[in-house]
């Protein structure tokens, strides 16, 4: 009898820091709902950092700098549909984000304005983006 393989799929986020100060969140037009982070599937051929210039440009219309990888989150329950592991980069743009894409909406958000209603893990990712902001990478748990 043949084994079946399942793997986690590889995604990309990308926290995206505007010259305001804010970050830009999406609010996503597909299943689950909620705000989000930028981000998606890599594409098969496709680097990390290809996918995350490409998804920030498709789900917001901003053209982004990647600054680094930030982390990267594994927790098999993180996204409600299948196991994924995302790679979070921090980047920078200029502009005003459009929604695009499966994205329905586009917003700026800083720590005391994100929104309650956040799709996957990501508000705590955000949290942990935040406190990296003041401490520097010591802040991750792993």
């Amino acid at each position: 009898m043949e084994k079946t393989y399942r793997y986690p799929l590889p995604t990309v986020d990308i926290i995206i820091e505007l010259d305001c100060g804010g970050v830009v969140l999406i609010k996503r037009g597909n299943p689950p709902f909620g705000w989000a982070i930028p981000g998606g599937f890599v594409d098969e051929g496709e680097s990390l950092e290809d996918a995350a210039r490409r998804e920030a440009l498709e789900e917001t219309h901003l053209t982004v700098r990647l600054i680094c990888q930030m982390h990267t989150y594994s927790a098999p329950g993180r996204d409600p549909r299948f196991h994924t592991i995302t790679t979070v980069f921090a980047a920078t743009a200029t502009g005003v984000p459009t929604a695009g894409d499966d994205a329905a909406e586009a917003a700026v958000f800083t720590e005391e304005t994100l929104p309650e209603d956040m799709a996957f893990d990501h508000r705590a990712v955000m949290r942990d983006y935040f406190r990296w902001k003041k401490e520097g990478f010591g802040v991750f748990d792993i």
